[in-house]
């Protein structure tokens, strides 16, 4: 797997994280460092986190499922970017209360978690693709990271224009990823 499709892979699954932390920055009226520590530290500490659970349980099946390997890559981030397809068309983001503290440490812990699953589920599939284990954790993990905090203060500037938008295009990268996987195995003699 090449950096660039692990920079791809990266993008895909901070979309979440990165609309999440957008519908966090209209819920204050100012970004504080607080609250950039905050969201870089959860939403790119979990995504970096369930790859790795994900790529032992990877590492462990792998070998069982190697000839349907590309299928599994496959159909698992098109699943994920289906699912993100599916949340993007939505209306209204589900949860937000008034008066609750939208950085609250529980909140942020159910979000970074929530918004990780998808991670896990790829990371089962990177040891089938031989990727670099490191280089692709801490790419996910920092990119995760990055665009968490730049969703914030997108989402302060430009208000909720940006939040399903975010989901679409993670999906879509997401789905354009597996498909380029299963076509690279499929037409490589």
């Amino acid at each position: 797997m090449t950096f660039s499709a692990i920079l791809f892979l990266a993008v895909g699954l901070a979309m979440d994280a990165t609309a999440v932390s957008a519908a966090r920055g209209l819920a204050v009226p100012e970004v504080r460092a607080r609250h950039v520590l905050l969201v870089a530290g959860f939403f790119g500490g979990f995504q970096a986190l369930m790859p790795v659970i994900g790529w032992l349980l990877g590492a462990r099946i792998g070998t069982l499922v190697q000839a349907w390997d590309h299928w599994i890559a496959f159909v698992l981030l098109a699943f994920v970017g289906g699912k993100m397809l599916w949340e993007a068309r939505g209306g209204e983001d589900e949860g937000e209360e008034k008066g609750v503290d939208p950085f609250a440490l529980r909140s942020m812990l159910m979000l970074a978690i929530a918004t990780s699953i998808d991670a896990l589920a790829v990371g089962i599939t990177l040891p089938m693709l031989n990727a670099p284990f490191a280089l692709s954790i801490a790419t996910i993990g920092v990119v995760t990271a990055l665009l968490s905090a730049v969703g914030l203060f997108a989402g302060r500037r430009f208000g909720a224009l940006l939040g399903k938008r975010l989901d679409f295009a993670g999906g879509v990268v997401l789905i354009g990823l597996g498909f380029k996987i299963l076509m690279e195995h499929l037409l490589t003699p």
